[in-house]
């Protein structure tokens, strides 16, 4: 049975028009002075400190906390404005799933399990309305490596619930093969859905329990039993 369940954000649940990398853009142009700051920089399933992290090394620019604090005071205000800006949409089948999981005879806890920092994760989901459907996350800013990201989402949901939890008992939702990786690491079962940059097929081949193309075609009922 199912006690936790942990979902990715971008091309998870929400898809936000480029919002965070053209806002991270518009941070290395105004504050850095650097005009194509993201060109060669990965961002999908990548932590936001760990782009900011390549992003200074490219650029000769001190990894120093000064400069991590300089660039997410600014990001945050031009991801605010970029999603008012782009023409982004809630992904199928979340809000069904969100609702389907309150239904559920023994109700899991919804979490969030993420590379953004959280006040990014909060602005995002909010400007969607999603962000009270959650009761706990970890995030970007609390470890720069997905995979102890996870542990911290554990632990948090063994502080709410009061309890140990088995790897079973967690559930991982995600689009990439670094949503995954995060999974295994705590050892729970991986819901992986084909609506960001990845095929159901090759999430599969990563090693995903089940790989979707959306939400809308698996069920709670299917993955949380």
């Amino acid at each position: 049975m199912v006690r936790l369940v942990l979902f990715d954000i971008d091309g998870t649940l929400i898809q936000s028009g480029g919002a965070g990398e053209k806002a991270f853009g518009q941070v290395c142009r105004a504050e850095f002075g650097i005009a194509d700051g993201t060109a060669g920089l990965q961002f999908a399933g990548r932590t936001d400190p760990s782009i900011v992290r390549d992003f200074f090394i490219q650029h000769a620019i001190e990894p120093s906390p000064e400069n991590f604090s300089r660039f997410f005071s600014r990001y945050v205000f031009c991801l605010d404005d970029q999603l008012r800006q782009l023409a982004g949409r809630v992904l199928p089948g979340v809000h069904c799933w969100l609702h389907a999981l309150e239904l559920l005879a023994q109700r899991p806890v919804h979490g969030l399990l993420t590379g953004n920092i959280r006040l990014g994760a909060q602005i995002k989901l909010t400007h969607y309305g999603l962000w009270e459907s959650f009761r706990l996350g970890a995030f970007g800013d609390d470890h720069e490596d997905r995979n102890q990201i996870a542990v911290i989402a554990r632990e948090r949901g063994r502080q709410l619930l009061d309890r140990d939890l088995e790897g079973e008992e967690i559930l991982v939702i995600g689009d990439t093969p670094r949503d995954i990786e995060c999974a295994r690491a705590i050892g729970a079962r991986c819901l992986a859905v084909a609506t960001g940059s990845y095929r159901a097929n090759e999430l599969k081949s990563a090693g995903a329990t089940w790989a979707v193309d959306t939400l809308e075609d698996i069920s709670p009922t299917e993955t949380c039993g």
